[in-house]
């Protein structure tokens, strides 16, 4: 039996709640499989897209108070978490397993002094236009970015985690062989004074949360699963490249050598090469292949 982290990418979840419960049927069974071969499961996912759609629904609303980031982080974990908690329930009703599924709501801890809070980097919500995002600059005071050339999105700071409040209540559930979804949208991010815990404005990358919790919970595999089928260097060029099994130290030469964007693969490539340098296996694979890379049949492997 092994114990994996699976973490799925905001964008990769569609553009709106309707197209997100479809595309969360096709993860859910073979996420079912890895449960039926007595696997443990933790799942995790990201809100980008998400957050930044509550957050702008209540800044442009004229009946209704504006809503802070951690608040907005929070309403996206539980409707993210209603829609996986739906359809991994399903299946598992489907296949005749009787398993619990529950969505745990977390506050993940970071450094108030964190060098994002300087820097804003993590995209949210949708992509808009040269023209817009000026217009959204001047109105609203976000800062926007040309993102991976997708169009241009607003960013955030996104600091990194310290440690995850809920980790014990995570063993705990894990223990007594209940599936767990968790760190949705990298958790709340929240700074901590004297024992005391504060929500902060900003975003954790999802796929930094996923591998802190997978270290916290001594998971074996880090499954991030994302839009595209695998890493690729020089993407979108005639020398593209696939990427399947790799090392960590090839993988570091060529993130130094500035192969992957910093708002879109290079999150992931960090977070998996920081948990397969711990000695486990990390896999970077499309939501479409899902069932493959949990095999290693699919996907770029990481390895140290």
């Amino acid at each position: 039996m092994s114990r994996y982290v699976v973490s799925l990418g905001g964008n990769a979840l569609g553009k709106n709640p309707e197209e997100q419960k479809e595309l969360l049927k096709k993860v859910a069974n073979p996420i079912v499989d890895l449960i039926k071969e007595g696997h443990e499961v933790v799942v995790a996912h990201g809100n980008g897209p998400q957050v930044g759609m509550i957050n702008l629904s209540f800044s442009e609303s004229n009946s209704t108070p504006n809503m802070p980031f951690p608040e907005c982080g929070a309403m996206s974990q539980g409707y993210i978490g209603f829609h996986m908690q739906n359809a991994i329930g399903n299946e598992l009703t489907k296949q005749n397993i009787t398993k619990s599924i529950a969505s745990l709501v977390t506050q993940v801890i970071v450094d108030e002094n964190d060098e994002a809070f300087q820097n804003p980097r993590k995209p949210i919500g949708s992509f808009y236009t040269k023209e817009e995002s000026d217009q959204l600059e001047k109105s609203m005071g976000y800062t926007m970015i040309e993102d991976s050339g997708r169009g241009y999105r607003r960013v955030v700071p996104s600091p990194l985690p310290i440690d995850v409040k809920e980790k014990e209540m995570v063993k705990t559930l894990l223990h007594d062989g209940h599936i767990v979804i968790t760190v949705g949208g990298g958790g709340i991010p929240v700074v901590e004074h004297n024992g005391i815990l504060t929500g902060i404005a900003a975003v954790i990358d999802k796929d930094n949360a996923s591998e802190k919790l997978a270290e916290l919970i001594d998971a074996d595999y880090l499954v991030i699963l994302t839009a595209v089928d695998n890493v690729y260097i020089n993407f979108g060029k005639d020398n593209q490249e696939k990427l399947e099994g790799i090392k960590t130290s090839r993988l570091e030469e060529l993130v130094n050598e500035g192969h992957f964007a910093p708002g879109s693969m290079l999150p992931k490539i960090k977070a998996t090469m920081k948990f397969a340098n711990k000695g486990k296996t990390s896999i970077i694979a499309s939501l479409n292949n899902a069932k493959e890379a949990f095999n290693l049949q699919a996907g770029t492997i990481i390895t140290k």
